[in-house]
């Protein structure tokens, strides 16, 4: 059969690398400005965009969607092209998955910072933009799918595999977790709440590390592997078994990110039990990953590209043995909300995402250009900057998160709690989270390195498709040939395939969350919970712009030591109007749950403007709330919101919003000067009203005050729970 001339799309590979790079040097800066918050917690003080709860979620975003994701862009680009012997099946899908994708993350790094956020983990973004990301990503999928059908090989390479399961399982995983009512341009409330909300948060939480930090990184290790090492990978089979295992088991898994918490016990066995088996697919991965350098060993010595992807494969192996370990209970306990899960995060993140990215980059881009990479002693310079950074960088934080642990939970002899003050922990680990910022200047100087290597790489030359040739395929027979396999049958079915792959993720996203959705006895009800009142609704949207959810949790579990510390566990009833979920993932900061009452609102007022009036604290300053005028022209639409995703406000409640909020806010204000002594003495009064005609009553701070002492008091304050 004559064969068909084309060129590979190495223009489009070309902008998705250096988009990595870019976004790379960008999320490493902002995490390593996060990190030093802790050395220095006020540096920033005073700019609200600058905040530790605006920047945290954009470094996130930023690592995850706009270095990772670009990343897996390059790479997918690059080998799905030469695997399937075809350009992509639409260059201007292929241009508009690049520019859109830029775009989306442009947006993020404008609106995160901005305070426009659904505070909802890995899915922050505001409606608007997630539907550009869902439109962006269909967009990516079809053109694989479609790349797939007009192939020019009978047979499926594994990397493909794994792509195609991550660009159908993704969609799914976003959309549906993305679902909500807008009420505004730039604010909008999850269709779940409370128990709910969470249980399809860390469902999509969990596989969004899942399906796009591990099997699409899976995919990349499978081609850039086999090619750096010039040595195919050590079994079809365990491939095989490594991949249907993994995007079976791996769906089920969400629930352990919430042990001990008000959701269904039933979830959270699935969770650890599921959990568990991933160790058996995850560590096969990583066996033939390594293997396939067997025999190669002399020469992973002497190239530096082959040491980046031993460490990340050996950190994908540690990552994946981890994470199973934590979903125990015993284990759990001590780990969940402390730094513990930071270091499991960046072990993967630095580590496996980000030396298996850097590695492919100093393979790709010379090949690319057409010319050597300009200093391999430099890329040596880097791969041991990276290494000796990340273990400064995880090392410090289980030991942070061991420390935690322990002090959170001792007793003394009497029954009283031996470290009762959470300033007490804090105070603790702020030398671990030094080293953590040390090893994080390290890594950032090592990913600048690669950078500078690159450019001096690439200067002087230019990139143009490749030229190929190859056989057209021939007509796919329908039935299984002699001597077929099953498999053999299936990857010459790439429809067929894709349909099967997301069959395989969607039966335990299915499983777990429409029992969660329509069984009403998972969420039995509490008569005292009612609705947040219009000011203390638009207290907790200022709640989430802030960020305060990054640093305190709002979900005690039923330990002895969180109850003597925080109060009465929590109840699955007490969420029910929360849209969306506050519960946390990590405590730089003590709980919340039940924090109405606890101090007066003198107290909130001075702390808000300067959280140093607690001897160690890290918080930053909110000065600016105390400056901004509380907007309350769109309570109306934000209430009907809540209304269509079930919070019960009547007509009467929508139409008195602006008269009720105007009656609370005069009310705590005068608690708020009844001690005119103690409030003339007050720092923010000094700073700011003094001497003004500012109506206090109008200002931010009220609505987050009014929200605060909401907080844990409809069951737990008598008067409350009568109403």
């Amino acid at each position: 059969m004559e064969k068909e001339k084309f060129y590979y799309d190495d223009k489009i590979v070309k902008l998705f690398a250096w988009a990595t790079v870019i976004w790379g040097i960008t999320a490493f800066t902002i995490g390593l400005m996060v990190a030093y918050f802790y050395w220095f917690p006020h540096y920033t003080s005073g700019v609200s965009w600058l905040s530790y709860g605006r920047l945290r979620p954009l470094h996130t975003n930023s690592a995850i969607f706009a270095f990772v994701g670009n990343g897996i862009f390059t790479g997918v680009y690059y080998s799905t092209q030469r695997l399937l012997k075809t350009r992509m099946w639409s260059d201007f899908l292929s241009k508009v998955n690049f520019w859109g994708w830029q775009l989306i993350i442009v947006l993020a790094a404008i609106t995160l910072p901005l305070g426009i956020t659904s505070s909802k983990e890995y899915a922050e973004l505001e409606w608007p933009i997630d539907i550009l990301v869902a439109l962006v990503w269909v967009a990516f999928t079809v053109n694989l799918i479609m790349t797939v059908v007009k192939r020019r090989v009978r047979h499926i390479y594994v990397a493909i595999w794994f792509y195609l399961s991550t660009a159908v399982t993704i969609a799914m995983l976003y959309i549906f977790n993305n679902l909500e009512v807008p009420a505004t341009l730039f604010k909008s409330y999850s269709v779940y709440s409370g128990v709910e909300d969470a249980v399809v948060q860390w469902w999509y939480g969990h596989n969004a590390v899942a399906f796009f930090l591990t099997t699409p990184i899976l995919g990349l290790m499978y081609y850039f592997v086999p090619k750096a090492a010039q040595r195919p990978i050590y079994s079809y089979r365990l491939s095989i078994i490594h991949f249907w295992t993994l995007i079976f088991i791996y769906i089920w898994a969400g629930p352990h990110h919430l042990l001990y918490s008000p959701t269904p016990e039933w979830a959270q066995v699935l969770g650890t039990v599921f959990s568990f088996m991933l160790i058996f697919p995850s560590w096969g991965g990583m066996i033939n990953g390594l293997l396939t350098l067997r025999g190669a060993w002399d020469k992973v010595r002497e190239d530096p590209i082959l040491k980046f992807f031993v460490v990340a494969v050996t950190s994908y192996g540690m990552s994946t043995f981890e994470g199973p370990m934590l979903s125990f209970k015993s284990l759990n306990a001590i780990a969940h909300f402390t730094d513990w899960i930071i270091a499991h995060v960046h072990v993967g993140t630095l580590g496996w995402n980000s030396f298996l990215i850097s590695g492919m980059l100093y393979w790709l881009v010379p090949r690319l250009y057409r010319t050597k990479i300009y200093s391999v002693k430099w890329m040596n310079w880097h791969f041991w900057l990276g290494t000796i950074g990340i273990l400064l960088y995880v090392i410090p934080m289980y030991i942070a998160g061991w420390t935690q642990a322990i002090m959170w939970k001792q007793f003394n002899p009497d029954g009283t709690l031996k470290y009762p003050e959470f300033m007490e922990t804090l105070t603790e680990i702020i030398p671990m989270h030094i080293t953590r910022a040390i090893g994080g200047t390290l890594y950032l100087t090592g990913f600048i390195i690669l950078i500078w290597n690159l450019v001096k790489t690439v200067k002087g030359h230019t990139v143009e498709d490749t030229a190929a040739e190859a056989a057209p395929l021939a007509p796919v027979p329908a039935k299984r040939q002699p001597g077929e396999d099953f498999h053999n049958w299936l990857e010459r079915r790439g429809v067929l395939f894709t349909i099967l792959a997301l069959l395989a993720t969607a039966i335990g996203g299915a499983v777990e969350i429409i029992p969660t959705l329509y069984v009403k006895s998972n969420i039995p009800k509490i008569a005292s919970v009612k609705p947040l009142t219009p000011l203390e609704q638009l207290g907790k949207d200022i709640y989430v712009r802030e960020g305060c959810y990054v640093c305190h949790s709002q979900m005690i579990r039923p330990f002895r030591s969180e109850v003597e510390r925080y109060g009465p566990y929590s109840k699955a009833g007490e969420y029910v109007y929360d849209h969306p979920f506050q519960w946390g993932s990590k405590r730089t900061g003590p709980d919340l749950m039940r924090e109405g009452g606890k101090r007066n609102n003198l107290w909130h007022f001075n702390h808000m403007y300067d959280p140093s009036m607690t001897e160690g604290s890290i918080m930053p300053r909110y000065t600016w709330l105390y400056t901004n005028d509380l907007d309350i022209s769109d309570i109306e639409a934000r209430m009907k919101a809540l209304r269509t995703v079930g919070v019960p406000y009547s007509d009467q409640d929508i139409a008195n919003a602006k008269a009720n909020i105007e009656q609370q806010a005069k009310a705590i204000v005068k608690d708020l000067t009844s001690d005119k002594a103690g409030f003339e003495k007050s720092q923010p009064y000094n700073e700011v009203f003094k001497g003004t005609n500012e109506d206090l009553s109008k200002k931010e701070i009220i609505a987050l005050i009014a929200y605060l002492q909401r907080l844990g008091t409809d069951t737990t304050n008598p008067q409350t729970a009568q109403r």
